[in-house]
């Protein structure tokens, strides 16, 4: 139950609803619109165990789960309607192991969030846009709108003023906070009137956060001047990649990959990010036939930083934003016409020896990560059993 969900509309239900939800359940949705929208959640059915909520219970937040504000947490009553601050919402059902009910079911979609102001964190830089119409309308001037570093100047079109603000420079500062990492800096709006200042001078704050999973995205004025409270949410930009040699200089670029059983693989997952002061491993793949499905049929072949598979091995990487890996086909495929992974990457603060990045193999709950740590899933596949001259058998 739980996961990522992106549609710009649908339903969330407790499991097996309308029947009775199991015992220690643990659910935990991420819904996630397109930039500039909100998310609006109305539940239309609750029975579950109600009193002060401590067994049964549903959580709602104004973001990701971990560092977001906790908009509700209700079992019974009345059914409430929650909208967002942002592009994101949480929703976590929790079941003990006592009495079952028939659980919960409610309705999302995504409203336009009407502003004059938007930022996108994309991988390497920090994409401001901020309308003329609205700066006119403030008696402010597009030729007036400067960043912290002046020497980094916007692109000024006939109806916007935008900003593509790299992470590593044009004043652009990090710092480390509970489970983010922050990229911030300063847009400044300066008054025109130079005898009489009748306007206060505008600092727009704009910042990407890094969180689990995701980008925050995060705008706000300074000295309550111009009204503007933006969030984004968005994801880390990885892939991983199949190597024909332990030296990793020819990609494989088949697919499906087939290969023979026992035949070793190589893998490489790549970071994509400005910052180099990251670092990545691999902390948990799991094979199974289903790309949508990891639980039914699932074989490991690294938890958590432990190898549960014998063949399974990592590799020096030439820079922190890579970790490579390698395992044998294993028996699992033979048993299936295809097979998909799906891993499990940290990224850490280069040099955090607290992390998870640096301590290797940890038998900890997944959410347990420390203060400056983050988690992406990334699936790759089809993997396919060569059956003699098949087509595609060419390993690239």
């Amino acid at each position: 139950c739980g996961g990522s969900v992106s549609d710009s509309s649908g339903v969330l239900q407790s499991p097996n609803y309308p029947g009775s939800y199991p015992n220690d359940a643990d659910c935990v949705w991420e819904i996630q619109v397109e930039n500039n929208f909100r998310v609006t959640l109305t539940f239309r059915d609750i029975a579950m165990q109600s009193g002060t909520c401590q067994h049964d219970y549903i959580e709602v937040y104004d973001g990701p789960l971990h560092s977001s504000p906790l908009l509700g947490r209700f079992c019974s009553g009345s059914f409430p309607t929650y909208v967002s601050s942002s592009n994101m919402m949480s929703v976590r059902f929790h079941s003990d192991s006592r009495d079952s009910f028939r659980g919960f079911q409610a309705h999302y979609s995504s409203i336009p969030a009407a502003h004059n102001t938007t930022i996108q964190c994309l991988p390497d830089y920090m994409h401001v846009v901020v309308s003329r119409r609205y700066l006119q309308s403030q008696g402010y001037s597009a030729e007036r709108v400067t960043l912290k570093d002046n020497r980094c100047r916007p692109t000024v079109t006939s109806r916007e003023v935008v900003f593509n603000i790299p992470y590593n420079g044009c004043g652009t500062a990090q710092e480390e906070n509970n489970d983010t990492i922050n990229y911030s800096n300063t847009i400044r709006v300066a008054s025109s009137e130079y005898i009489i200042k009748r306007k206060k001078n505008i600092n727009l704050h704009v910042s990407c956060k890094m969180l689990r999973k995701s980008w925050q995205q995060v705008m706000y004025a300074a000295e309550d001047t111009v009204d503007v409270n933006e969030y984004r949410f968005g994801r880390y930009d990885m892939n991983i990649t199949f190597y024909d040699s332990p030296a990793f200089l020819r990609q494989v670029r088949s697919s499906p990959y087939y290969i023979d059983l026992n035949q070793n693989l190589y893998l490489q997952a790549c970071l994509h990010s400005s910052d180099p002061n990251l670092k990545v491993v691999v902390d948990t793949c799991v094979a199974s036939p289903d790309p949508h499905d990891f639980n039914t049929l699932a074989y490991y072949l690294v938890s958590h930083g432990c190898p549960r598979d014998s063949s399974y091995a990592t590799y020096y990487s030439p820079s922190s934003h890579f970790a490579r890996f390698k395992f044998n086909a294993f028996e699992f495929m033979s048993r299936h016409p295809s097979v998909y992974l799906k891993c499990q990457m940290l990224v850490c603060r280069l040099g955090d020896y607290s992390s998870h990045c640096y301590r290797g193999c940890s038998s900890r709950a997944k959410r347990d990560t420390s203060a400056a740590e983050e988690e992406v899933d990334v699936v790759v596949g089809p993997l396919q059993l060569r059956e003699g001259d098949a087509p595609g058998g060419s390993t690239g």
